[in-house]
């Protein structure tokens, strides 16, 4: 055999060494990898802190809850999917298998974050309040294999990686718009998208009730606007409404899910509905006909008319006694057949309005142009430039802004030039573009404290049916809701594009109809 000079066998025994300490290293890497969590949550934690374990449900697993309403909410999703029995109890104080406990969460996670802690025996949410419980339920659903979703019974095994998750909101508002008035939407069909906006921490869902197409909602006082105004849509379909039962229980299903209903009755502009209801309304004391078209900015209510202002304080008085959230949105947007002088005279006044019924405004952020709200109103901007003068001015003067850039967070803006649904007046919105912006830096003038939170509108003059709106909402509702909830130091799209891609299983059980974006790698079947 060849001998080795001492140089030549130098380098063998460091190459050698090498590989050893390479061997090693790509082990340590393998270790450090089995203790981290999957990269599946959205929106992302706070923080997160694996241990390497795992908890495997078993088929005599129990569940506890300080909270009925949370605790059997996650009890019906794993009893659909796993088919084990899983008992409920009550404010235990011996906790199950899955534990829901209002008490031991740090001071840190506030009125709606929540502690997560997986071991090897079992599963603790902690929580100072319900909502906390119930968005920790979110995230170990997330955790779980997607086809927990599925309403009927499947082989499981049910794992959860081990560590803990603490977590808790960046705004305190994260809202969802979906608009009844273009096409009208069963009770039903608003509370599956409850359900589904619930998935993502989503808190506020803001309801706009009127447009010139179509008034959703009975209202005592003017009931023409309800069994005339709302008999029709976009396209001249036959329309429909709520009864106040039907917003009702709305309002207490979105409760069920921690969401609170913003109501929006649109005003002085997009009235036509309305001004078609009562001739008395106009300043003509003349009908306009019903609208099925998809024009705006035509209609308006009649500034100088005193009954006006009784109109608006009989509905929007009716609405508020139905409505145990803060605030009410009087809309106010593209008003442009109303002087700039009227506008003024009548949104001021609606705004005093608001005020006596207990409730606090929000308006589209035209309302600015107005002067400053009153104490305790958001003014929601819409619009797709970064500059907002008159916004700027209300938020340095208490106003909180709640941001919805329509070329980033309209969700009825097209896709690509191909999407057969929505829009595309504020520009192609895909999923890269609704995550690719900061809430908190995004208007000159306006600083991240001055910001109430984010909120994603769906207008619906393309809009139908439910699985029109899965497809606009999913996959880009969930980032706007990282959006909304995650610290901005998380933020990174090549992450969450791989989170939001974990989606799809989910989404696949849950029978949602979801667009698979070409910027997403959709796991195979999904």
């Amino acid at each position: 055999m060849k001998r080795l000079s001492p140089r030549r066998l130098l380098v063998v025994v460091l190459t050698a060494l090498g590989l050893v300490c390479a061997g090693l290293s790509a082990g340590a890497g393998r270790a450090a990898a089995a203790s981290t969590f999957p990269n599946v949550v959205v929106p992302a934690p706070v923080s997160e802190t694996a241990d390497g374990t795992t908890f495997t449900l078993p088929a005599n697993a129990t569940l506890s809850s300080d909270d009925a309403n949370t605790g059997g909410y996650l009890a019906g999703v794993l009893r659909a999917s796993t088919g084990y029995v899983l008992p409920l109890t009550v404010g235990a104080t011996s906790p199950g298998t899955i534990a829901l406990s209002l008490t031991g969460a740090p001071a840190t996670v506030g009125a709606e974050g929540y502690q997560l802690t997986v071991s090897t025996s079992g599963v603790l949410i902690q929580a100072q309040q319900a909502a906390g419980l119930f968005h920790g339920v979110q995230t170990l659903l997330q955790l779980l294999p997607g086809a927990v979703m599925s309403p009927g019974v499947q082989p499981g095994p049910w794992t959860v990686p081990g560590g803990t998750i603490l977590d808790y909101p960046r705004f305190g508002y994260r809202g969802a718009m979906l608009d009844i008035a273009r096409h009208f939407f069963s009770v039903a069909q608003v509370e599956r998208y409850i359900d589904e906006l619930a998935l993502y921490k989503v808190n506020y869902l803001h309801l706009h009730l009127s447009d010139d197409q179509g008034w959703r909602i009975a209202v005592n006082s003017w009931p023409n606007l309800a069994t005339y105004g709302g008999s029709t849509e976009v396209g001249g379909g036959a329309g429909g409404y709520w009864t106040q039962a039907d917003y009702s229980a709305v309002v207490a299903y979105a409760a069920s899910r921690y969401l609170t209903v913003v109501p929006e009755i649109d005003m002085p502009g997009h009235t036509n509905a309305a001004l078609a209801s009562y001739a008395q309304l106009n300043c003509s004391g003349t009908a306009p006909a019903l609208y099925t078209g998809t024009n705006v900015g035509f209609s308006s209510l009649c500034v100088s008319l005193p009954l006006t202002y009784t109109f608006v304080d009989q509905v929007l008085g009716e609405i508020a006694a139905l409505t145990p959230g803060p605030y009410l949105h009087i809309g106010g947007d593209e008003a442009s057949s109303t002087p700039a002088s009227d506008y003024s005279t009548f949104i001021g006044k609606a705004e005093q309005i608001v005020a006596a019924h207990g409730k606090s405004v929000m308006g589209w952020h035209d309302i600015t142009n107005a002067g400053t709200p009153p104490a305790g109103a958001q003014a929601q901007f819409w619009g797709t430039t970064t500059s907002a003068p008159t916004v700027a001015a209300a938020a340095a003067n208490g106003t909180k802004v709640v941001m919805s850039p329509a070329n980033h967070a309209y969700l009825d803006m097209k896709y690509n030039r191909k999407t057969r649904l929505g829009q595309t007046w504020a520009g192609l919105v895909d999923v890269n573009t609704a995550y690719g912006w900061d809430p908190g830096n995004y208007l000159t003038g306006v600083t991240g404290s001055e910001v109430a939170g984010v909120e994603g509108p769906l207008w619906t003059e393309t809009i139908v049916t439910s699985a029109d709106i899965e497809y606009m909402a999913f996959p880009r509702l969930p980032a706007l809701a990282e959006l909304g909830w995650s610290p901005w130091s998380t933020h990174d799209q090549t992450a969450f594009d791989a989170r939001l891609g974990a989606q799809g299983p989910r989404w696949k059980a849950m029978g949602v109809n979801y667009y698979h974006s070409t910027q997403i790698t959709w796991p195979a079947g999904s």
